[in-house]
């Protein structure tokens, strides 16, 4: 089954010394691309959350936000100020320099300060052991959310591959309805092509007529979509055995509406009947509609 390469998921932990909350988004990427705003001060906490989505999703634009605070038990926060006035006196220093470099900043949130490093309850003053055990604490409380956020893009997968096989069925309805108007254009083209032969050799002497009849049969191959026909029932097959793998198929998906779209292109360069060429149309129209589906696939 198929899953969506988008996704989100939240949550957030009160503990004893620490709260914290968790906000993780998944987008439409080509690759994989992970996007991680972490405390600095956690060592070894952004490897370890890269592992866990590298081993969870192969492909998105995935954006993971964590913002942590230390608890005290009297629900109040302390302030480092020596290191607050520095950080006011920066962020000032930055915006006057970007007013006069014409560039517009937006203004931090009060969150966003306090997550800074050393403004509220220095990170710094804690030992290597409550620095390990906190992160272990963090690893574990992650887990949860990243099984929530795959089950989001396994929910999203299973409606686009509902989607993705309503389309597939209009493609083999409409090639389906392409063979017998190809067989009675056929039928007709090689009736005009034997007319049209007739009157050359009528009307021309000195023709080579072995010549002029292997010119005719080629131009009578060349417009034969037959081929066209069975490839684009051959691509419906594929994408239904892709479908219904049990690994990132986006990619192999793309790749294959493009070989859709040139056949359907293909046959409508040939058609030479209004029918045909209508059939041609909308099969392009469906082949559009499902590859959009398809970029949303992981």
């Amino acid at each position: 089954m198929v899953n969506s390469m988008t996704g989100f998921a939240a949550r957030s932990q009160q503990g004893s010394d620490f709260s914290w909350s968790w906000e993780l988004r998944g987008v439409n990427s080509k690759g994989l691309d992970l996007r991680l705003r972490l405390p600095e001060w956690i060592g070894g906490l952004e490897q370890g959350l890269r592992t866990e989505l590298s081993r969870a999703v192969t492909r998105g634009s995935i954006s993971l936000n964590l913002r942590i605070q230390r608890s005290r038990g009297d629900g109040s926060m302390r302030l480092d100020g020596t290191q607050l006035a520095q950080v006011l006196a920066a962020l000032s220093q930055i915006t006057r320099e970007a007013e006069r470099a014409g560039v517009e900043l937006k203004a931090p949130t009060t969150a966003e300060i306090l997550s800074m490093k050393g403004i509220a309850d220095d990170p710094q003053s804690m030992s290597e052991g409550e620095v390990v055990a906190l992160r272990s604490k963090l690893l574990a409380d992650f887990r949860p959310l990243l099984a929530e956020f795959v089950q989001m893009r396994a929910t999203e997968g299973a409606a686009l591959h509902a989607v993705m096989l309503a389309h597939l069925d209009k493609v083999e309805k409409l090639v389906r309805a392409a063979r017998p108007v190809a067989e009675e254009r056929k039928s007709e083209m090689a009736e005009s092509l034997r007319e049209n032969l007739a009157r050359v050799l009528e009307n021309a002497k000195g023709l080579d007529e072995a010549r002029v009849a292997q010119e005719v049969a080629l131009l009578a191959l060349k417009s034969d979509v037959t081929e066209e026909l069975d490839r684009l029932e051959a691509h419906v097959a594929a994408m239904r055995a892709l479908l219904g793998e049990e690994e990132a198929v986006g990619r192999k998906l793309d790749f294959l509406c493009q070989e859709f779209n040139r056949e359907a292109n293909t046959l409508c360069s040939k058609a030479q009947a209004v029918e045909l060429t209508r059939i041609g149309l909308d099969l392009k129209a469906a082949i559009d509609q499902m590859r959009e589906q398809v970029q949303n696939i992981e």
